[in-house]
């Protein structure tokens, strides 16, 4: 399908086309007022699908809420989260696995209900820190969570995502089938560096579909699941539920916005760093369009969403960060969640693959908080850059739980805290002394609101 790079069809829905839409050349990024040729852009936005399943599935599958209404409401969600932050921020919105621990304390009875009302609240006020970030700026923003908070809690998330990959959260992963999972990392790694062009690109989706054809030659597939897709229907509405509304759950819930917090600002700040583009601005309408997306999930029976550190780890194996692709990743899920037999197809892909895919993915999250630190010239001579970044990634990496009475956080929240709070208050005391406080770019408490040509460019969607 021959298209030219100026021509109408590129400049339609506000992107242009990134050289002659076929390539990348070498040290490029397809920024996210860019896109490839529609077949490729296509491509990504498919890989961006399957990099969310196996965190998507497994949220919904753990705390007993329907995984097909959870994958509708992921869709919408990421489309409403490009409508707001008007096509600025690429990103996919999924299951956050800030929210599991809650919401099963929530759903102790078995009704869901309570839960989804506490990640609609939780939504709401989510996005009411968007709108206050959109009024008064995103200083204050910068100034609590500093380049080297920020990555320490991306490269954290990363780290204690690294046990999932591991076992899938008890249901399987590497641990479970080895030798699959093993095939699945080679195929993506070869595919990496040996396939050329863009074929290099969907390393991650060769890799999962081809240790899904190896599992299924073996015999890796499960016989249940298998069943269940021969047996489900090709076209249905994923089941609605309702929210109720109650103290207890809310109280258990609503602290996780510290977690969409942290996360949507890692989100943003590692996308300005693969991208080179200041996106400080974005962060209002980063939390606002996740807030939304929460709430709205919360409203009709989906899990809480936020920006996701999967797709995080396909643009950096890309260098893609097209939101044209991120619109093809929603309304492919949106499509998905009406389709019974596709939610059931996801469901036989094996513990293994998943695992192998992962552990590639979570592996990237965590070098891409690194690589903040390396963009933003962290000084690690700096004893409290060291002890910020030290103690929150252990925090992170170890899973640390803290549980009182029914509300438990666990290393994610912990970690993201323990990062603030070492960094503050260890920057408190040295100033109290008389120390120098580090500098501006160590600590990176500056800021900026300046503004980003790039940003007002008409090549960025409306």
């Amino acid at each position: 399908m021959g298209e030219s790079p100026t021509g109408s069809a590129g400049r339609a829905f506000g992107w242009s086309v990134h050289g002659n839409g076929r390539t990348i050349r070498p040290g490029d990024v397809v920024r996210p007022g860019e896109r490839l040729s529609w077949p490729r852009t296509v491509g990504v936005g498919v890989q961006h699908v399957v990099a969310m399943f196996g965190a998507t599935f497994t949220v919904p599958l753990i705390t007993g809420f329907p995984p097909a209404t959870t994958l509708f409401f992921s869709g919408l969600g990421t489309m409403l989260f490009l409508l707001v932050t008007r096509g600025r921020v690429p990103s996919y919105l999924g299951s956050s696995f800030a929210f599991i621990a809650p919401v099963l304390a929530a759903t102790s009875g078995g009704d869901i209900g309570p839960a989804l009302g506490g990640i609609l609240v939780t939504g709401v006020l989510l996005a009411a820190v968007g709108l206050l970030v959109q009024a008064v700026g995103s200083r204050w923003i910068t100034a609590l969570m500093p380049p080297v908070v920020t990555g320490a809690i991306v490269m954290l998330i990363g780290l204690n995502l690294a046990p999932v990959a591991w076992d899938g959260g008890g249901n399987g992963g590497v641990r479970a089938q080895p030798g699959i999972a093993v095939l699945t990392i080679a195929v993506i790694l070869l595919a990496t560096v040996a396939l050329r062009g863009f074929l290099g690109r969907l390393s991650i989706l060769l890799g999962v579909v081809l240790g899904w054809v190896f599992a299924a030659a073996v015999g890796g597939l499960d016989p249940a699941a298998t069943r269940r897709l021969a047996e489900a229907a090709w076209v249905g509405l994923p089941a609605f539920h309702a929210p109720a509304f109650g103290w207890r759950a809310v109280a258990l819930i609503a602290p996780v916005i510290l977690v969409l917090i942290a996360e949507n600002a890692g989100h943003v700040k590692a996308v300005a760093a693969m991208t080179g583009q200041d996106l400080d601005r974005q962060l209002g309408r980063a939390f606002l369009g996740d807030g939304l997306a929460t709430a709205l999930a919360g409203a009709g029976g989906g899990s809480g969403t936020t920006t996701y550190a999967e797709n995080i780890g396909v643009m950096a194996a890309t260098r893609v960060y097209s939101t044209a692709a991120y619109w093809v990743a929603g309304g492919t899920a949106v499509l998905l969640g009406l389709c019974p037999k596709f939610g059931a197809l996801i469901l036989t892909v094996p513990a293994g693959v998943l695992g192998g895919a992962t552990t590639v993915l979570y592996g990237l999250i965590a070098v891409l908080g690194a690589r903040i630190w390396l963009e933003n010239r962290v000084d690690f001579h700096d004893p409290v850059n060291l002890m910020t970044a030290a103690v929150a990634v252990i925090v992170g990496a170890a899973n640390y739980t803290l549980t009182a009475g029914d509300l438990s956080f666990n290393g994610i929240a912990l970690g993201s805290g323990a990062a603030l709070l070492v960094f503050h208050l260890m920057r408190l005391v040295e100033r109290a002394r008389g120390g120098s406080g580090g500098s501006d770019r160590s600590n990176g408490s500056e800021g900026s609101d300046a503004a980003d040509p790039a940003r007002d460019s008409p090549a960025a969607p409306a």
